[in-house]
């Protein structure tokens, strides 16, 4: 199994979203199953594989990827309206609905969703959205989107970043974290899930020719964080 044992154990969990699917079929691969994305999340669910119930060592550990710092460049204020791109079972959502008026989380995976609304039902500022992000038509704009560790589910970036900044409001943030991880697989040791790799370069260029700059960028253990501005 690739990469350190917590690393591919519990970070899958946290790439909840996946923009574009290429088969919903399984197919087999040298004796393990490689699936969609959305069987592969559903299942994580039916497994009670949630990061949102995980123990504080745990929790601390996935702050790797989107931790204060990431929170921080959020900026939130209560009359911001966020969206976040791959909610999964509210992870990261519990820190930001109570910072803001409201709050999107859009998913793909029917389980996840149905999940993250029992966890954060304590959460009056949150609306749920079981979706592909590249094709669900929002009828608002957003003055906060983020996304962690999500993009690498999509393989047209160029797709995304250009939604991004046609739902951002002018001087709003987009703050993304990307895995420093260059697998092509998520592996889980019977089923792996195909992903497409980012780079903070590739990222930081989509951006630069989007109607959004490049504000900061910055590095934890685990991920490369990048904050946009419109």
């Amino acid at each position: 199994m690739k990469n350190h044992k917590l690393g591919i154990l519990k970070v899958r969990d946290n790439f909840q979203f996946c923009g574009e699917i290429e088969s919903t079929q399984r197919f087999e691969f040298v004796g393990m199953c490689v699936m969609d994305v959305i069987t592969h999340y559903d299942l994580l669910v039916d497994e009670n594989n949630d990061p949102f119930r995980d123990p504080p060592p745990l929790q601390e550990y996935m702050n790797g990827w989107d931790g204060e710092l990431f929170l921080e460049s959020l900026e939130l204020s209560n009359n911001k309206n966020v969206l976040e791109i791959g909610i999964g079972t509210g992870r990261i959502a519990v820190k930001v609905a109570p910072y803001c008026m409201k709050l999107t989380g859009i998913d793909i995976s029917p389980k996840t969703i149905e999940r993250a609304r029992e966890n954060l039902k304590d959460y009056s500022n949150i609306c749920f959205v079981c979706g592909d992000f590249n094709e669900y038509g929002f009828v608002e704009t957003f003055d906060v989107i983020y996304s962690s560790l999500t993009m690498m589910h999509f393989k047209d970036k160029k797709q995304v970043i250009l939604k991004v900044a046609a739902l951002l409001n002018d001087g709003g943030i987009f703050c993304l974290s990307i895995d420093k991880n260059q697998s092509e697989y998520i592996d889980m040791g019977t089923r792996k899930v195909k992903i497409y790799p980012d780079t903070p370069d590739n990222i930081i260029s989509l951006i630069d020719a989007s109607s959004m700059n490049v504000a900061n960028v910055f590095e934890t253990d685990n991920a490369y964080i990048i904050v946009s501005n419109k």
